[in-house]
């Protein structure tokens, strides 16, 4: 992505969203994130890094020039937080899974069967698969949290222009993930090896999404191609991770910085908390994460 700078996103009231969801932007979304990692990387000084992924290809020319970039801070000041006027609507079901090292990332996919939907101001979008990042890709007040998982959701409509809906958790360190707890040793053996395995019936309300309170915004997708047009629904609920299960994500990609991660900053629990539990700090090394420098120009 090209240098992205951080400024603050205008919400707006429910009413308005849904004008500006339907009405405001006419670009068509590509659907689908790039996997390959060998395409890309999130060094900052390498030739494949994130200030160079708008470069590499021709489709990916929305990470450089792209003026609704995504992720973004979701600072507090002047935030509005949609609340039940604007209730996310979903019904999730069980259904067959495969977990996936793509490398960057894990992630957990349905297949072959129906996981469920959201529904957003009347449109439907089908869930899709489940990702984590570590640390956390939105901040708040610049603060980054341990760890974000994201919900990727595909309109039916695979022609309407907004045709991906994300909805993003924010966790802090604490009590266990029951969610990952469930994966967590399937991701623990596939550490450092990009591959994949059915995990059988996974239940999607496990993850335990708040649907009352969020943010919202028009951003894009945060791996190339970066594709505009994306819906972003960030939970204003803040979630629980161990540090346990986060290592065991940064692990299973090989993050190039875990060694000191675990040297120093992981016995001193001081170093992942703040004195207020709605705006937690962390810091965490983590190499791969993308530079927040310039968004929604």
């Amino acid at each position: 992505m090209n240098t992205k700078q951080q400024t603050k996103p205008n919400f707006v009231s429910a009413c308005l969203i849904f004008t500006f969801l339907f009405l405001s932007y006419s670009a068509s979304v590509s659907a689908d994130e790039e996997e390959n990692e060998r395409e890309f990387d999130y060094l900052e000084n390498s030739e494949k890094g994130p200030s160079h992924w708008g470069d590499l290809k021709m489709d990916w020319s929305a990470c450089k020039n792209g003026v609704l970039q995504s992720p973004i801070d979701l600072s507090s000041q002047g935030v509005k937080i949609v609340n039940k006027a604007g209730e996310l609507k979903k019904t999730y079901k069980p259904c067959d899974a495969i977990l996936r090292n793509r490398g960057h990332d894990i992630s957990l996919k349905w297949h072959n069967c129906d996981a469920g939907l959201i529904n957003i101001n009347g449109t439907e979008y089908s869930l899709q698969q489940v990702h984590w990042h570590s640390p956390s890709e939105h901040t708040i007040n610049g603060a980054r949290y341990a760890l974000e998982l994201h919900m990727v959701h595909h309109s039916t409509d695979r022609n309407f222009n907004h045709s991906v809906a994300v909805i993003g958790l924010l966790y802090k360190l604490g009590a266990p993930d029951a969610f990952l707890s469930k994966l967590i040793t399937n991701v623990t053996s596939m550490a450092d090896e990009m591959q994949e395995r059915e995990v059988g019936v996974i239940d999607p309300n496990m993850i335990g999404i708040d649907g009352k309170q969020y943010y919202r915004y028009i951003g894009s997708l945060t791996v190339p191609p970066c594709t505009e047009g994306v819906i972003w629904t960030m939970n204003k609920m803040i979630r629980t991770v161990s540090i346990d299960q986060v290592l065991a994500l940064r692990l299973a990609v090989h993050d190039s910085q875990m060694q000191d991660l675990c040297s120093h900053s992981i016995t001193d629990r001081s170093n992942f908390t703040t004195p207020t539990d709605e705006f937690p700090a962390y810091d965490i090394p983590y190499s791969k994460a993308p530079k927040l420098e310039s968004q929604h120009r």
